[in-house]
């Protein structure tokens, strides 16, 4: 089996990649920088999936839409575009089971920043629309709408003690997800999964239903 992951440099990315890797699956990488993994069954592509051409790659079963951006220049373009142009591009492939997306707890509740808000919101717009035309080739695609994850992106945030106390005052769970746990969200609703399509899953520790806001370091 074979999937594509895009954004597969770093963060959530990486790790499902590596995650799938010890699964036994062929696992293909595209990311605008280089690549972490050196294993035979990884193969790697430096694309920015946002305007550059797209490599041709057959026989994917699953696509993780996992790259994306947050308060750049451009979230639309980057997220919401970029994740179009790949899911057009590999999504109606005869082998394709399934297909997930990244996008975010922010579309749900407006919270962050207001162009990453829209591009995420845009996702779940778009992975519904998808859902709809590939149903007829018993294609499933849902989203996942995370909160906090522990990743090196958000040291900013939680390395700030002021910052991090309030984000566990109003987290019911009192934590953040980890990788692994991620990784295990991202197996289940692509693989494991045969009968739901159409949803977003919000995964926020009870944040954005139980105690919704949003925390960032005054600069």
């Amino acid at each position: 089996m074979k999937i594509l992951i895009t954004g597969s440099s770093s963060g959530i990315g990486l790790s499902t990649s590596k995650y799938f890797l010890s699964k036994g699956y062929n696992v293909v990488g595209i990311d605008e920088k280089p690549s972490q993994i050196n294993n035979p069954h990884y193969e790697h592509f430096v694309c920015d999936i946002s305007k550059d051409e797209l490599p041709e790659i057959e026989g994917i079963n699953y696509l993780f839409n996992n790259a994306g951006k947050q308060n750049s220049n451009d979230d639309i373009q980057n997220n919401l575009v970029g994740s179009i142009r790949v899911s057009k591009k590999y999504g109606y492939q005869n082998s394709m089971k399934s297909i997930l997306f990244n996008a975010s707890a922010s579309a749900r509740t407006g919270f962050e920043f207001d162009y990453y808000v829209a591009s995420k919101a845009g996702i779940v717009g778009y992975m519904k629309h998808l859902a709809s035309l590939l149903a007829k080739n018993g294609v499933t695609v849902n989203s996942i709408s995370l909160g906090g994850v522990v990743t090196d992106s958000n040291k900013v945030v939680m390395e700030d003690k002021s910052s991090w106390e309030k984000i566990m005052e109003v987290t019911p769970l009192k934590k953040w997800a980890s990788l692994d746990e991620i990784n295990e969200w991202v197996y289940f609703l692509l693989v494991t999964n045969k009968s739901m399509s159409g949803q977003d899953i919000l995964i926020d520790n009870g944040e954005a239903n139980l105690n919704n806001t949003f925390v960032w370091p005054e600069k």
